[in-house]
Order: structure tokens, then sequence, then C-alpha cells
């Protein structure tokens, strides 16, 4: 989600100029992250996890007692060892050289590294700190990102994704996609300009292109040399743009993954072509924007019908991904509670709180008088979209999950965990979530060959929990799950206790601590007298 206020005009016309920085400066809006310091341990030559249960992330249910062995950051064997509750017999596990590292993890779980497919560094308020971001990221479990833009510029960018490559600061891997037009004085336009700016940004380091909309003809040109140069492409179907370029559209042109949903209602329609918009709508409105964005489902075609029906199947057909982002509007059908969250208090920056203070000038702080009528409308927006979602997935089509978060009350690494609440809620069976997180991210960005799923030959990114978040999600927050003990005691749970990302173990207690003291610090300069 873009701030369109903070840009020019002229994208919001022609979807093609984004805030005119050229690749070598860097916009400092979010302070760079410190070195890894002494965070982190390993990689070791051999370190073996033993005793866990392992969730693969390819669908397959969970099995244990497993041993997998790390050397370096590669997973080099994952061993069934035992049967549940009985002791493991020592002849049936793989045999440690002298000075391994070992974890006892007996009963707890071990998942493949989520891959947050929309998540900006910052990208809402000013002066989010990336260790803040990258902290709570890891926390949750989240070991890659795809960067949806590099709106603190791409140089910027570029430094924090070598440096996480070589762990020299304690990140997740980052994936980075360009805003298209980015780095540009003037918008483009014609096609042999795209083209040009394509392979600029593909020498300059980008992984992928975010588009936001563009002419027919700029656009396909844009995508054939994006496919040309190896580079992946999403796009946020912005209103401004999607009566010329819907999903369907884009998807034929070869578009990878659209974000969000807009464009898909769109496509959908059947005895119209144009949104219906109230007749005193304007797009600057944030109110009007959202609350106008909530009755678009209600207006395509019904589940289950011909048109719906073929632009399912024609999209699965294309091999597209769609990555919802469920967890980002959220709130607006119910905004109370993402307002009061429960992590809010201790892990909430104070300027990201201001940021999500209702203000019509600020993209997303939309509540200048949201009523019970708008939640109604949205609570049935969604449901008709996670019918689509659960469809699209049950005949072979693929959903990722990312969180779009610093924006709507949604914070980095919470919000993911929403997200996957909210595709059980859309029907997909636990296993198909963490699928989703997983695998299916991987795929989407060409990795799986290394991310995605705990096989031997693979990256070591994985997590470990105490609990089962196949049973409860919320045991993955970061603030843990609330719940009465055997002793009538109210209590939270931990959340996630290590994440291994490149066979590098990070205390996921010690890193949300340190979150803790960032928003604390923060809290604390804002109320020191100024000289």
């Amino acid at each position: 989600m873009v701030r369109f206020m903070r840009l020019p005009f002229t994208l919001l016309i022609l979807a093609t100029l984004v805030t005119p920085i050229t690749f070598a400066q860097t916009t400092e809006r979010t302070p760079s992250a410190p070195e890894r310091g002494n965070q982190g341990d390993g990689p070791y030559k051999r370190l073996i996890l033993r005793g866990g249960i392992l969730i693969s992330g390819e669908g397959a249910p969970p099995v244990g007692p497993v041993d997998i062995v790390i050397e370096q950051d590669r997973i080099k064997q994952v061993s069934i060892v035992g049967y549940p509750d009985v002791p493991v017999l020592p002849a049936s596990r793989p045999q440690a050289a002298p000075g391994d590292q070992e974890m006892d993890i007996s009963g707890m779980y071990i998942l493949p590294g989520f891959i947050d497919m929309h998540g900006h560094i910052g990208g809402s308020a000013n002066g989010i700190p990336a260790e803040y971001v990258f902290k709570l990221w890891l926390a949750h479990g989240i070991t890659t990102v795809r960067e949806p833009g590099s709106f603190n510029g791409l140089a910027w960018t570029l430094k924090h994704v070598k440096a996480a490559a070589a762990n020299t600061i304690v990140a997740p891997r980052i994936v980075p996609y360009v805003g298209f037009g980015q780095g540009l004085a003037q918008p483009v336009f014609n096609p042999d300009q795209a083209r040009k700016w394509v392979k600029d940004i593909k020498k300059a380091g980008a992984a992928g292109i975010k588009f936001f909309g563009a002419t027919p003809s700029i656009m396909a040109a844009a995508l054939d040399e994006a496919e040309k140069q190896n580079l992946g492409s999403m796009m946020h179907h912005a209103q401004l743009n999607v009566m010329r370029t819907n999903v369907v559209d884009s998807a034929r042109m070869g578009l990878g993954s659209m974000e969000h949903w807009y464009g898909l209602p769109e496509a959908l329609f059947d005895g119209q072509t144009v949104q219906n918009y109230p007749t005193n709508y304007n797009y600057q409105n944030e109110q009007d924007r959202f609350a106008a964005a909530g009755e678009l489902w209600a207006q395509a075609a019904k589940p289950g019908s011909d048109k719906w029906i073929a632009v399912r199947d024609e999209l699965i057909k294309l091999d597209f991904t769609i990555n919802p982002t469920l967890t980002i509007y959220e709130a607006s059908r119910d905004a109370s509670a993402q307002r009061n969250a429960e992590w809010h208090q201790e892990y909430t920056l104070p300027t990201l709180t201001r940021f999500f203070t209702p203000n019509r000038y600020a993209h997303g702080s939309y509540w200048f008088d949201w009523t019970t009528e708008h939640e109604v409308r949205w609570r049935e927006n969604y449901r008709l979209w996670m019918q689509f979602l659960q469809d699209f997935k049950n005949h072979g089509g693929r959903i990722t999950t990312g969180s779009d978060a610093g924006y709507i009350y949604k914070i980095y690494g919470f919000g993911f965990i929403q997200e996957l609440e909210l595709l059980r809620e859309a029907g997909f069976n636990a296993l198909e979530v963490i699928q989703a997180a997983t695998l299916n991210g991987a795929i989407a960005l060409g990795l799986d060959e290394d991310i995605g799923s705990i096989v031997p030959g693979k990256k070591a990114d994985m997590f470990i929990v105490a609990e089962n978040p196949l049973a409860n999600f919320k045991v993955l927050y970061g603030t843990g799950h609330y719940r009465l003990n055997d002793k009538n005691e109210a209590e939270r749970t931990k959340g996630v206790r290590y994440t291994i990302k490149d066979g590098i173990i990070y205390d996921a207690q010690q890193l949300l601590q340190d979150v803790r003291n960032l928003v604390q610090q923060a809290k604390t300069a804002e109320l020191a007298p100024s000289n």
C-alpha cells in the first residue's frame, strides 16, 4: 500500500512515476539497521536440532520426533528418530562429530521460515528504524520478505539486501522490487522508455517491479522486458487505472502476481464496466476511497457464475499468483478491534501511533466518520473475497501471504500472523495456510530450490515454537496466546522461541525485548523537555 499523497500527482493519473530519486540516492526516511554485533549464533559447521516435530511446508502432516542436521547454512539431513511419547533410541539418531552444536527441542514444532510477500521496510510514517522492522519480522518467524517498491530508495534498499545476505545485520532475506518509473524525473511516455527503465533497474540490482497501472502499451512493453530480464512483477491495480487494466488484462500481459484485491472484482463485472461510485466520490478523500472499496465485491459476478468460473480458470491457467493481504483492510470491518490490539502498548512506535490516528493528509488513516454501516458492508466484502480465494486455491491457484504492515493499525510481524488467521477463516485448513506462507511464496519468487520448505539441500531457514500452531495460530504472536493454566492462573505463551536464518540462530524472545526497548526509548525521548 503506497501513500499516494507523498507522490507527484502525475503518478495518480499516469501511474508511471514515483518519487523522483536516482538509484544512487537514499531518502533517509527510515534509519538504517545497525550491524549485527554479537546477536545470532552460528552458522555452525554442524548443527543438530534434536527431537522436534516437523511441519515441512509442503502440505505433509506433522511428523516427529525428528533430528535435523544443518551444515553451515544448508539442511543436510532430516531424520525421523522415533515415536511420540516414548524415549528416542540413541541408535536411531544421526551421530554428531565432536564439537557439533546441538539443541534439544523435544516436543517443539519446527516450521519453514515464513515469507512475507508484501513487506515495506518502514513505508509509512517517517523515522521508523529498520532495526525495529527487521527484528519484529524475525521474531515472528519471517525469514524472507519481498520489499514491494523500495520507496526508501533503491540504493538504500540494496544496501540492506546485501547486508542481510551477508548476515552483517539482523534481518530477513530481502527481495527488492522497485516501483515502476522510480528514479526518473519524468513519467514513462512510451514503450521504448519503459523497456530502457526495466533494463536499468535490472543492472542496478532490482529483483522485480511493482506496478500501479499504466497505459496498456507501456504495461505490455515493461512486462515483456521484465520477462526477458528475469525480473518478477507485482501490481496494485489502483482505482485510477483499473478501468483500462484489470487483473485479467495484466495477467494476460505476463504480470506475475496481484496485490490486495483491487482489479479482481472489476475483472468479474458482468452487467457493468465501471464501479458504481457515489456521485460525490473523490479518490483523494481517504474515507470515500475505502468506503467505496468495501462495496466492490458486491458488484462482481456471483460465486459459481459463468463469469466467476471463467476468470478463476484463466488466472490459474496463466500460473498467476494472488497475494491478498487480507490483514491490511481488517480494521475496515472492525476498526475498534485493530485500533486497540493488545500489542500496540509495547510494540507500536509513537510515530506509527500518530500515523494511524485519523488524518485527512495520511494514506490509510481514513476514520473520519467510520460507522456500523461501513463495517457491515466490509464484512460482506470479506465474505465474497474469501470465497474467491478459497475457490481459486481449491482449483489449483496459488495464494501467498503478505502483510503490508505500517498502515491501518498493522504492526510488522503481528500483522503477518493475523494474515494466517484470516486465511484460516477463509476456509483454508491449517496446513494449507502454512503452505501459502512458505512454499507458495518461494515458488512465486522463483526461490523454491533454496527456501520455502524443510528438506535436505535447502537453506536452513526455519523457526521453532513450543506449542502447536496448527491447532492455534495465536501461539505465533509476539505477545503469545492468553489462556488459563492448570493452576487456574491466567498466563501467556511466549510465541516463537527461535528463528534460524541461513543457519544462524536468533533468540526470538530477545529480539522482542529489543523492540520493546526501542519503543520505550522513543516514548521517553518524546516526553523529554526540548532545549
